[in-house]
């Protein structure tokens, strides 16, 4: 049984405010994949604490870089339960996790960062591991939360 939108709203808004686009379907997954050029961020939500705490802060901080993805998106677990498991059929190769974020460029993985990476970590720590991966992979072009 999924979670209640209303106990999941406000962790939803922690993303969405910050312009990562919400994908509740699978085909809304695979449209957001497809239809962006350059790399995409796949977040997979949770209640958890480490989401709240370390990994949607992190993302924030990240996406204050100069290069971010060409576009952000989100799945919610235990929320967008069919959408969420899509997306991580994009994770070839790692176990379910959640949080956990990956960077796909013309729909292949070429980096992720999995619960246990960020379990341990604060949110400038994980914000460090990604904004190293955005440098990596992805242009100083417009993105989620770029101004």
């Amino acid at each position: 049984m999924p979670y209640s939108e209303l106990l999941i709203k406000p962790m939803r808004e922690d993303l969405t405010k910050l312009g990562v686009e919400e994908t509740r379907t699978p085909d809304a997954v695979d449209a957001a994949i497809r239809e962006t050029d350059g790399v995409v961020m796949v977040i997979v939500n949770s209640v958890c604490g480490c989401a709240a705490g370390k990994a949607r802060p992190g993302v924030a901080l990240a996406l204050k870089n100069q290069a971010v993805p060409n576009k952000s998106i989100t799945v919610f677990a235990g929320a967008d339960i069919d959408a969420t498991e899509h997306a991580r059929g994009y994770f070839k190769g790692y176990a379910p996790s959640s949080p956990s974020i990956g960077l796909l460029k013309n729909g292949e993985l070429v980096y992720i960062l999995e619960r246990h990476q960020i379990e341990g970590r604060e949110a400038p720590q994980i914000a460090q591991m990604l904004t190293d991966a955005f440098n990596r992979f992805c242009s100083t072009s417009q993105g989620a939360g770029a101004d």
